[in-house]
């Protein structure tokens, strides 16, 4: 019977990790849902209180945007799919192309993006916020579109307690904050300048479409990209420094995706390589560097 590879175990068990950190980030969702889900009071006052705050700045656009849009047909219908969709798609095939193709950004990449759902899941339990299809004045536009979809109306979830999506999670919103992390790796990994910038469309267009379909407020989509940018910045620091440092150094730099994969390498990589000849080193002669001759032997 062969024996299994080392680096194949290791990278067999790496993906096994990698799937189990996905399936712990789900429970804990799942959690913040059954503990603070039917807050209402509670999260309707943490409404109103980041509507204070938007009027006091004159950033409150989200009712006029809302009322003006819906009535749209084909504009709500693309905005509903949108949000229903495209968080979960776009966000998971960006991370497993990463995975596959790009090891060395993933690593920063994943952290990033776990670490900021992570946190964004204390201030859904600490600070529930209702959306503003939650309050008075507002268009549920996923709601009134649900015949070109699949998603319930608004009686249908009214007579559905058991929804598997936490109601009053506004608060960051985290649909900005993963297409702001798709938006940024992207243009990690595009080459032109212009796709760099084009790259953004995609958190751009993600924010319009979360505000307009009152499902968060201007403050959620704000709060949701500083979240994932500060993640960025601290999981991102010993790749950028490593780039860095190639650059400098005219080198590629290699930067593991797994340490114990990376170990069992270069183990193997040693075990190949027969110790260096000893050479022996003697002292030479006044007289055999004045006359240039080479040492006797």
């Amino acid at each position: 019977m062969v024996e299994e590879a080392p680096a194949r175990i290791f990278a067999r068990r790496a993906a096994l990790r990698e799937l189990a950190l996905v399936v712990a980030l789900y429970a804990a969702y799942s959690a913040t849902r059954f503990v603070v889900g039917g807050d209402w009071g509670a999260a309707r006052h943490h409404a109103l209180q980041i509507l204070e705050v938007e009027r006091w700045l004159h950033i409150d656009i989200e009712q006029a945007v809302n009322h003006a849009v819906t009535p749209i047909t084909a504009v709500s219908v693309f905005s509903a799919y949108w949000y229903a969709t495209m968080h979960f798609i776009v966000t998971w095939t960006v991370l497993i192309v990463l995975y596959v193709r790009r090891p060395a950004l993933y690593r920063p990449a994943r952290t990033a993006l776990f670490a900021a759902t992570f946190i964004a899941l204390f201030g859904y339990m600490f600070y529930p916020t209702a959306p503003p299809r939650l309050t008075a004045g507002f268009i549920d536009t996923v709601s009134t579109t649900s015949q070109y979809g699949w998603w319930p109306s608004a009686a249908e979830q009214a007579q559905n307690a058991s929804t598997v999506t936490n109601q009053v999670a506004a608060m960051p919103s985290m649909h900005v904050g993963w297409a702001l992390w798709v938006s940024v790796v992207l243009a990690c990994l595009a080459r032109r300048r212009w796709l760099k910038v084009l790259a953004f469309g995609y958190v751009a267009t993600t924010t319009a479409v979360v505000v307009l379909t009152a499902n968060h407020w201007l403050l959620d989509a704000v709060a949701g990209g500083a979240l994932v940018l500060a993640c960025w910045w601290v999981a991102g620091r010993p790749y950028a420094s490593a780039v860095a440092t190639g650059r400098r150094s005219g080198a590629r730099v290699a930067i593991p995706q797994d340490y114990a994969l990376a170990a069992a390498e270069a183990y193997s990589a040693a075990e190949m390589h027969e110790p260096p000849a000893v050479v022996e080193l003697r002292e030479i002669s006044s007289h055999e560097r004045d006359t240039g001759r080479p040492p006797a032997a």
